[in-house]
């Protein structure tokens, strides 16, 4: 009880946080219910939503369960992908940016999680899957990370783009973040257009399986 009571707040909170920021809606609990009606609402609405699909009769709760964090793997790679650009973002973090021995040990993670992430949609949709495919998914995963390192690199040779220099790290401890409305929209490359592309058609392959195979199992 004491779990799910947590769970319940902290899932239906961050979801009402995360929409008020893409909408542009005044979210935050220091605000009375009149100040900012629409996050109240959210977060009520996530709240009822929950408790309408535990009450349903005969509803598959461990299934449900089992389904939601299976997406939860699916998405985290991504949310770390957002973080790992946030992090490199000298508009948003001036002299708190990575450098580049942190951005070459967070890519690494970033390409364990991906692969881990495909490991467990296939496996959740394959169940059948052998320990044999599953190591072919992780060399074909590690031959495509070699690639593209590669790719960067040469591309950076040939470009004749020196390598990064170090992060200046002067007046780290008076910055602070610029309003929202004052930051510069990100510069958008050719390399990260393609990335981002490539992960968003992941994430839509991915969701889609994982749910399909959800409903063909609750029908059983």
């Amino acid at each position: 009880l004491d779990a799910s009571i947590i769970g319940a707040s902290a899932v239906s909170l961050s979801t009402a946080y995360a929409l008020g920021d893409v909408l542009g809606l005044k979210h935050s609990l220091h605000r009375g219910v009149s100040g900012a009606k629409g996050f109240y609402a959210i977060f009520a609405g996530v709240i009822l939503l929950a408790a309408v699909i535990v009450i349903i009769p005969g509803s598959p709760l461990g299934l449900i369960t089992t389904g939601v964090q299976t997406l939860a793997g699916v998405l985290l790679p991504s949310a770390t992908v957002f973080l790992l650009l946030l992090c490199n973002d000298k508009a948003v973090l001036g002299p708190w940016v990575n450098g580049r021995w942190t951005n070459a040990f967070t890519s690494a993670v970033v390409g364990v999680l991906v692969m881990l992430s495909i490991i467990l949609t296939a496996s959740v949709t394959f169940p059948d899957i052998t320990s044999g495919a599953i190591l072919d998914i992780m060399a074909i995963c590690g031959v495509a990370g070699i690639l593209a390192i590669g790719y960067a690199e040469v591309r950076r040779r040939r470009k004749g783009w020196a390598p990064a220099a170090p992060v200046d790290r002067t007046g780290k401890e008076n910055w602070r973040m610029p309003p929202l409305e004052e930051l510069p929209a990100p510069v958008m490359s050719t390399g990260r257009k393609v990335g981002m592309g490539a992960l968003r058609g992941y994430l839509v392959v991915a969701m889609v399986l994982v749910v399909i195979h959800v409903v063909q199992l609750a029908q059983g």
